[in-house]
């Protein structure tokens, strides 16, 4: 079966989705939906077409699965609600605070639509994700600890890009290392959200913009920036163009807990990734739950799902006996 696919966005995520079809050949991209002027939008793939987002319904019977690629901050939480009206959606929402309503806005609008969806895939959430639950499952007596970057985050820097006045931005998220040493080390330390990163903004101002307002705006966002020690740097655009174009990104759960009657056996878990391009790596994450997407629509298992619900064996292409052979 091959998987129709529409991209609704493109941006750094949605030219990633792009990018990752070509390497699963159960899919195809049918469409790109954007709210630009499709002429002025060039993609990869040739004979696809680039549509404007207000002509998405007329591709309700042409489309598997419509992958979601705008930011948390304010396009998926009205559009994937919208969206799994019409079709069976997938998104990469990461405000890990607001993913509980998300959720509930998401199930109500793809059950009442026969529709399946799933929300918060990526690497965190989605990845990590799966790392703490097993942790947690593995080592019930233990503690969580979660570490992000030095990378870019796509959806703080999208935060701060949304601030009136800001023409670009990247923000970085750094782990303090002494953190992670004392974590590896079976230390068991406990620490606030403040101890664990720092965050640096790179932010290049419009002309005229205030630059004490937009450095109060970021650092008192909420969910984004207000619990972090946060440093801003106001930069010209040339030197933004020069230093601040890459996208890597990366990070570490542990779970570190003890066994034994009287806890005397000390244990770590630890899973981590190092990322060259973060919206290239979160494509092939959220492909593979594409695919899990479609095979739930087609059992109608409708309603939202997280990467909590789908069974490993969903990801992939193979057959349940050619995983048994080869991988299990």
């Amino acid at each position: 079966m091959t998987i129709r696919i529409g991209i609704m966005g493109y941006g750094n995520l949605g030219r990633g989705i792009e990018n990752a079809i070509h390497d699963n050949p159960d899919m195809q991209l049918q469409a790109v939906f954007t709210r630009r002027n499709p002429d002025n939008v060039k993609i990869r793939t040739a004979g696809v077409p680039v549509v404007e987002a207000k002509d998405i319904e007329k591709w309700t019977d042409k489309i598997d699965v419509l992958v979601l690629a705008g930011g948390s901050a304010t396009d998926l939480p009205k559009q994937t609600p919208r969206y799994a009206e019409m079709f069976n959606v997938i998104d990469t929402f990461d405000t890990h605070a607001n993913i509980p309503q998300h959720f509930a806005e998401v199930d109500e609008a793809a059950r009442a639509n026969g529709k399946a969806a799933m929300i918060s895939v990526g690497w965190d959430p989605g990845l990590f994700s799966l790392a703490r639950l097993f942790g947690n499952c593995i080592l019930p007596n233990g503690s969580d600890y979660t570490f992000w970057g030095k990378g870019v985050s796509q959806g703080h820097s999208d935060a701060i890009r949304r601030i009136n006045g800001v023409k670009n931005a990247k923000q970085y998220t750094c782990p303090v290392e002494s953190a992670i040493t004392a974590v590896r080390n079976g230390e068991n330390p406990v620490l606030t959200t403040r101890q664990k990163h720092t965050r640096e903004c790179y932010v290049v101002l419009e002309e005229g913009a205030d630059a004490a307002y937009v450095e109060n705006q970021i650092k008192t966002m909420p969910n984004y920036f207000d619990e972090y020690d946060t440093t801003v740097h106001f930069i010209s655009e040339e030197e933004f163009n020069r230093n601040h174009q890459g996208l890597a990104h990366g990070g570490f759960v542990f779970r570190s807990g003890t066994t034994g009657v009287n806890g005397e056996h000390n244990h770590v878990m630890e899973f981590n990734l190092k990322l060259d391009s973060n919206p290239e790596f979160t494509a092939h994450v959220v492909l593979a739950y594409a695919r899990a997407v479609a095979r739930l629509a087609a059992e109608k298992s409708f309603g939202c799902k997280t990467v909590f619900d789908i069974a490993p064996a969903y990801l992939s292409p193979l057959s349940g006996e050619e995983l048994r052979k080869k991988m299990l």
